[in-house]
């Protein structure tokens, strides 16, 4: 069964950035649609950023021209860098196949911008 690893978070300052990945133990990443989906306290986890398999991105507003989704099909890895951070981006940080979410869920990672 694939397993979904993210890493990356931590405490940064309004207008930082982070850089965060999402570790998959087999090939998914690689032949899917994949995202990055966030949940701050409660919310409901949303999609943030989508790539396809052919590398094409999408973007929910809110973090539009901020963050930047990449894969490396090689290591099988994610990536969601993250700048000019704002205090509304504090969440846990979680990958999946898109926009289904259809992999079990990893611990995800914790984002906290604050001054």
């Amino acid at each position: 069964q694939v397993q979904l690893v993210e890493s990356g978070g931590g405490l940064v300052q309004p207008g930082g950035s982070l850089r965060l990945s999402c570790a998959a133990s087999g090939t998914i990443v690689s032949i899917s649609t994949m995202g990055w989906y966030r949940q701050a306290p409660e919310s409901q986890r949303d999609v943030v950023a989508v790539i396809t398999s052919h590398g094409i991105s999408n973007y929910a507003d809110s973090v539009k021209g901020r963050f930047t989704i990449s894969r490396d099909n090689i290591k099988n890895t994610l990536y969601l860098q993250m700048n000019s951070l704002k205090p509304e981006d504090t969440a846990v940080y979680y990958c999946n196949t898109a926009p289904t979410g259809s992999l079990p869920w990893g611990q995800g990672t914790q984002v906290t911008v604050s001054s």
